[in-house]
């Protein structure tokens, strides 16, 4: 009895999306607590920065995410209208070029030809779509759903460094941001691993190595902030 394959490229369009939202809101979030930290002995305007964070990056992930899926999809859109076009006009033309790229995928010409003209009579535009374009409908761009994974994973990961910035105790903020960060992180790349079937190690070592960099810079740029004001 053979079982359904896992496959996890139908995933990329939402989980692309929502890896980058919650690492961003994680990182984001710290990296703009930890500089005002470095810069202040005082909660307030620790959380208050958090907050704003939180809520700016959430916003401005998700309006990105939408802008950026939906001008991939466009330029999809327009590549199948000239496809389209390019079939009712110049179907010889077309026929023959599909017939190429089996030639180039290893198939003799006759069986490259007999492919494409088969192809072609079962759907020509969803043939030329996949195999000149690469175009296909699994991996098709979701502007709203791209849009939602990013914005709300944003504020998943946010909350858990705002909640360290209400919580911790102030002398040391920086240090429990920076622990708390990197478990956080470590947990987004296993999940992100997990769903995307890629290795955790490289996952983990990844994300762990960039955040504790971005985060570095930030305490650099509030500690010498804090000294000049000081």
């Amino acid at each position: 009895m053979f079982e359904n394959e896992k496959h996890y490229t139908i995933r990329s369009g939402w989980l692309r999306a929502a890896v980058l939202g919650a690492n961003d809101g994680i990182l984001s979030t710290t990296s703009l607590v930890i500089g005002v930290a470095a810069a202040t002995d005082t909660r307030t305007p620790i959380v208050l920065a958090a907050l704003a964070g939180l809520v700016a990056g959430a916003f401005s992930m998700a309006a990105g995410e939408y802008v950026s899926v939906s001008s991939q999809a466009d330029l999809e859109s327009a590549d199948l209208k000239r496809e389209k076009m390019e079939l009712e006009t110049m179907p010889e033309h077309e026929l023959s070029e599909l017939a190429k790229i089996y030639e180039a995928r290893g198939l003799d010409e006759k069986l490259a030809m007999e492919v494409a003209v088969q192809l072609t009579e079962h759907n020509a535009l969803e043939a030329h779509a996949r195999d000149e374009l690469g175009i296909h409908e699994l991996t098709q761009p979701k502007p709203f759903q791209a849009a939602a994974a990013s914005g709300g994973a944003f504020i998943l990961g946010g909350i858990l460094p705002m909640l360290v910035s209400i919580l911790a105790p102030i002398p040391h903020m920086v240090i429990l941001q920076y622990v708390f960060s990197i478990i956080f992180l470590a947990l987004s790349g296993i999940v992100a691993a997990k769903t995307g079937g890629s290795s955790l190690g490289k996952a983990i070592l990844r994300i762990c190595f960039w955040g504790t960099a971005a985060m570095g810079a930030s305490a650099l740029v509030g500690y010498i902030f804090g000294v000049q004001v000081g």
